[in-house]
């Protein structure tokens, strides 16, 4: 079973809002999924999306694959996250 991590569209026409989920590779985009490890909101400016990132690593660390969009937001969170310790 070949496990993706990816977004799911939750949002109405023309208001857009993605869930970022851990689903098998084979079921369809807003199918089955395993487990929702995230959000994120495009239309909102800012900090638009929220990853788990106990949860995105243990799902890589058994062979998840991330797709392109979630792998840039999962190495824009653990960025955040290493400099919000440095900041306090």
């Amino acid at each position: 079973m070949p496990v993706r991590i990816r977004l799911k569209r939750i949002g109405t026409k023309n208001s857009p809002v993605f869930r970022l989920v851990v689903a098998d590779g084979r079921s369809p985009r807003d199918g089955k999924f395993l487990e929702e490890i995230g959000t994120y909101n495009p239309l909102k400016a800012g900090e638009n999306f929220t990853v788990n990132l106990e949860r995105a690593n243990y799902w890589i660390g058994v062979g998840a694959k991330p797709s392109e969009t979630v792998a840039s937001m999962i190495k824009k969170a653990t960025k955040a996250a290493a400099a919000a310790p440095a900041a306090n």
